[in-house]
């Protein structure tokens, strides 16, 4: 680049956007770069307060804004996303698809440690839906060397920074426990909740069962179900430490593999997850204790896209949820543009 008063910048190409700002009006580029400046230019770009211009002086090794924003493009984007075109050194990056985004917060990090550019993202291992925004890109400088753009595609590795999961889990098979509600006492208030938390991801209740406090019963329940082919059980109430509550202890007499019982969240301490291993796949068995029947926001919303998507999660998965694990119960619930779960 090089500065040159504006009145002698007629047939000098702009290396970057003329942006006019009136408040209320508008904010958008007038010129754009590569635009070549002509004697009726001059007028406008001094009522815009430029009274000098940079003009473009392409040097060997020196990337525009621009062509280096597209560099931080490539190595973000993952299947099922689009973006938008460069603006001033800026790019959007929006979900093609409804699913479960992905990030990869290590080397995340370690492209924006090299300083002079930066990708900003929402929080992985949320849903999102098509057309929502993923991320956006940007050259701080107007120009950057290209050996820092390198630098930046070595950092991020050969795999996209962020990536999106689709949902593949649909048939799930519902076990609401408790005598009360098995002999019609009490009417199943728990069961409506789940199934409106799942038709949120397309997801069908095929198999339902009322099998009181009986832990047998519930045992062969949940194998039953997995049995006809449910790629997701979930068992509602019975799962605090109470002598009564025979759920957590049904779900291990399946053999199912425990991954924990307990949860760093709040509501939510008292979930479980667990893995029926049926040879082929791994398939999930969640016992929900009461608050998600109750409470807007718990455990359930942060696992259960997670799980949805095929993720296998583990215990070390469910101890990060600590930070951020708390629930404030915010009159207007927020989730999951909040700080619940991240």
């Amino acid at each position: 680049m090089k500065l040159i008063k504006t009145e002698d910048a007629v047939g000098h190409v702009l290396c970057h956007d003329m942006t006019q700002i009136i408040p209320g009006v508008i904010k958008d580029a007038v010129f754009r770069k590569g635009h070549v400046v002509t004697a009726e230019d001059i007028p406008v770009l001094l009522s815009m307060g430029k009274e000098n211009l940079y003009v473009w002086e392409k040097k060997e090794g020196i990337l525009h804004e621009d062509e280096a924003a597209e560099i931080l493009r490539d190595i973000c984007m993952g299947d099922h996303m689009q973006a938008g075109e460069p603006k001033e050194g800026k790019i959007e990056i929006r979900s093609e698809m409804d699913g479960l985004f992905k990030v990869d917060t290590k080397r995340l990090n370690a492209v924006n440690a090299l300083g002079e550019m930066m990708i900003a993202s929402r929080h992985g291992n949320f849903p999102v839906k098509a057309g929502d925004k993923l991320a956006a890109t940007r050259i701080i400088p107007l120009v950057i060397e290209q050996e820092k753009m390198e630098a930046a595609k070595e950092a991020a590795g050969e795999k996209p920074l962020f990536s999106l999961l689709p949902f593949t889990r649909k048939k799930a098979g519902l076990i609401v426990t408790g005598s009360e509600v098995k002999k019609g006492l009490v009417e199943d208030s728990f069961g409506p909740v789940v199934k409106k938390k799942l038709a949120e991801y397309g997801v069908s209740v095929l198999w339902q069962a009322y099998p009181g406090d009986d832990g047998e019963t519930i045992s062969d329940t949940i194998a039953d179900f997995i049995g006809q082919g449910a790629e997701l059980v979930l068992c509602t109430g019975g799962m605090s430490v109470d002598p009564d509550d025979k759920t957590p202890g049904a779900i291990r007499r399946t053999k199912a593999r425990i991954v924990s019982y307990g949860a760093p969240v709040l509501p939510g301490a008292m979930f479980l997850l667990a893995y029926y291993e049926t040879g082929k796949e791994q398939i999930p068995v969640m016992g929900l204790p009461g608050c998600v029947m109750y409470a807007g926001r718990t455990i359930f919303d942060l696992v259960l896209p997670r799980v949805l998507a095929g993720e296998i999660l583990e215990k070390e998965d469910l101890s990060t949820y600590g930070e951020g694990g708390l629930c404030l119960g915010c009159e207007v619930c927020t989730f999951p543009n909040c700080g619940f779960g991240k």
